[in-house]
């Protein structure tokens, strides 16, 4: 007992003074994440800084375009290849080797005037392709300044811009290789933004502010100097440690203080004059406080933060293969996307002018055309081919297809979130729309799949180790659960539990720095040797 007691306390000690710095930033580093604005730009900011769309006759339809540019399809996509790393993008090709290629999404835009095609094939590969000539079309440095002049203006804003440079993985970025490289933008003001020198679209827009505060967040939260200095393939492993250290050191410091902590219920001791725990000095009497009183919540957070690593790869993919993907949308590419000409919106529904996107969506052999609005509004065009709205017999076909040889258990409409999907703040009904359809698979694993009724979408999947996932990382890091997910009531729970966090890495540095003071002072170095000497004299004399 005598040995584990000191166990105990080592761990908890040495554990404490090799985190303490790390624990105080990660507290601090939450704080400036929560009251951060998300640099990475949502459907929603996309829409509001559209041009409008005004289709005329004339145009090429998707498939046109998509036999012209064929050509320069392939020497793109076999770039790409050559250029792959060695991990990520390279595992995700191979993984999608025998995917048939095919149009996954394709969407109808302006940007600069030229009507243009985006498209995502089903390797993942995106471009974009003009309507006017079916050509591969790249977005150049010039177009870059003037798609940058176009979204500050409709800012009301007419800066001074220049391009900084032309970067392939910027770090602020994340999850858009397919769209690289990145013209950056500047203004005189400091604001800028990352253009997708493939499509034209600006996938990142900050000011100088947007950007302090990343950098003070997760940059420092999630160890991105690690990327900055050439370390990114030891980023995931050193997450992974300090949160399975901190884990340990925020569990020994809870046992440590209800061993001693004497509230002197029932008559019992306490310590003298009558405290309820054995510090006199201040710094250790807040950590004492601090971590008896906050000790669980910070180890939900350390518990958490280990879990978001996938330890041993604990918890299965949260997203789909290509494979899957191409499997769940169906080999055919029905007729009407392959032929339907663009035409003037005035036989449309809906409100012409504000219109900044047609998009194509399909399932199986059916085909839905879709307009967005600027507001984000998302308005169904029936063609002679294409359908109002997909039937639940075809949304239950591409379930059957994903899902394989398991079967269809049930279908529910939802009208409200639950608690596996759900917007996190900052997001809204584009990013996380409602109604959603839920199919439950009659799988081992429990499999969950949330899809858009309105446009086929698949949304998000959940087998029964990424609910697991979810509750015991999202609902123990960022308490998105219940009541607590609302505003306010989320904020007041965060901001008490990290004031507890602060203090507690504060006086984690104070305690550690003066116990290495201590340990490794001359003075202390001196009296050790001294120690040592005597011990050897005595039994040299005793020889």
């Amino acid at each position: 007992m005598k040995f584990l007691n000191w166990l105990l306390y080592e761990v908890h000690r040495w554990l404490g003074i090799g985190l303490a710095l790390f624990m105080f930033v990660w507290f601090f580093t939450g704080v400036v994440i929560m009251y951060a604005t998300p640099t990475t730009q949502n459907r929603s900011q996309q829409l509001a800084h559209a041009e409008s769309l005004a289709p005329e006759a004339g145009w090429l339809s998707l498939g046109e375009a998509w036999e012209r540019s064929a050509e320069q399809r392939k020497a793109v996509a076999a770039a790409r290849k050559a250029k792959a790393p060695a991990m990520g993008e390279g595992d995700a090709k191979r993984k999608g080797a025998e995917t048939p290629l095919s149009i996954a999404d394709a969407r109808l835009v302006r940007r600069l005037g030229e009507p243009l095609w985006l498209v995502e094939d089903t390797k993942g590969l995106r471009f974009a392709l003009s309507a006017i000539d079916g050509g591969l079309r790249e977005t150049s440095v010039e177009q870059a300044l003037k798609i940058a002049d176009d979204w500050f203006k409709r800012d009301g804003s007419n800066p001074n811009l220049e391009v900084l440079e032309t970067v392939e993985a910027p770090i602020i970025l994340r999850n858009q290789d397919a769209l690289r490289p990145f013209h950056r933008v500047a203004t005189d003001d400091g604001d800028e933004l990352l253009i997708s020198a493939r499509t034209g679209e600006v996938l990142h827009a900050s000011s100088r502010i947007d950007r302090a505060f990343y950098y003070a967040g997760n940059w420092l939260h999630l160890f991105k100097p690690l990327d900055s200095l050439g370390f990114g393939d030891i980023r995931h492993d050193v997450q992974l440690w300090s949160g399975l250290f901190a884990t340990i050191a925020c569990l020994t410091g809870l046992i440590i203080g209800w061993l001693r902590w004497r509230p002197g219920f029932g008559g019992k001791k306490t310590y003298s004059e009558g405290r309820t725990q054995p510090y006199r000095e201040f710094w250790f009497k807040w950590h004492f406080w601090t971590g008896l009183i906050g000790g669980s919540v910070a180890l939900c957070w350390a518990l958490s933060g280990f879990i978001s690593t996938n330890p041993g790869k604990l918890f299965s993919n949260g997203d789909y293969s290509k494979e899957e993907l191409s499997r769940y949308l169906g080999a055919e590419l029905p007729e009407a996307i392959r032929t339907w000409q663009p035409a003037p919106l005035t036989v449309m529904a809906g409100n012409a002018s504000d219109i900044v996107e047609l998009s194509w969506r399909r399932l199986g052999g059916e085909a839905l055309l879709l307009a967005s609005t600027r507001d984000g509004q998302r308005l169904s065009q029936t063609t002679e081919q294409s359908l109002a709205q997909f039937s639940e017999a075809s949304q239950l076909a591409a379930v059957q297809r994903l899902a394989g040889d398991a079967e269809v258990a049930s279908r529910e409409v939802l009208n409200e979130y639950d608690s596996y999907y759900y917007p996190r703040h900052h997001q809204g009904l584009v990013e996380k729309p409602l109604p959603v359809v839920l199919v439950q698979l009659a799988d081992d694993a429990g499999t969950r799949i949330y899809l858009d009724p309105q446009d086929g979408r698949l949304l998000t999947k959940l087998d029964s180790s990424r609910r697991v996932y979810r509750w015991l990382y999202s609902a123990l890091h960022h308490w998105d659960f219940g009541w607590l997910h609302y505003r306010p009531i989320w904020d007041v729970w965060m901001l008490v539990w990290i004031s507890f966090g602060l203090v507690l890495g504060a006086s984690s540095l104070i305690i550690g720095w003066r116990r290495l003071k201590k340990t490794f002072s001359p003075k202390k170095r001196k009296a050790t040797r001294e120690l040592v000497t005597g011990k050897l004299a005595t039994e040299t004399a005793s020889d």
